[in-house]
């Protein structure tokens, strides 16, 4: 069975938008992979449909069957991860070894408060 693994920096699952994400990937493959790539996305959850959007990738230099490398990711300035009652916005980064389905995923935080932003609902006053 083939494993994969993200290390943050300083174990931080929280960034604001324009600091770097820093870790470590690291993989034990089964078949020698035509690539391995680190991103960072968003995708949202919550009614109607999924949205996923890729900020940065990047591609790793090795394609050993087993190794580590460093990476570094920008956050961009947005979207910043919120929660709602109706839809929430999540951030990940997602180690990724290509063709085939081995992926790892770490969620983070993408916000100027080390939190998601809380949706209140809106409470509509009735017309008199």
């Amino acid at each position: 069975m083939s494993e994969l693994n993200l290390r943050l920096l300083e174990a931080r699952t929280d960034f604001r938008p324009g600091e770097d994400v820093r870790g470590t990937a690291s993989w034990i493959l089964e078949t020698p992979p035509e690539r391995i790539e680190v991103r960072l996305f968003w995708y949202t959850e919550g009614k109607g449909d999924q949205d996923v959007g890729i900020a940065h990738s990047k591609r790793l230099s090795s394609t050993a069957l087993d190794g580590s490398e460093e990476f570094v990711l920008t956050v961009p300035d947005g979207p910043l991860s919120f929660s709602g009652q109706l839809i929430s916005l999540y951030w990940a980064l997602e180690l990724v070894a290509l063709p085939g389905e081995e992926t790892f995923r770490q969620p983070i935080v993408v916000s100027h408060t080390d939190r998601p932003i809380l949706l209140e609902p809106i409470v509509l006053e009735p017309e008199i």
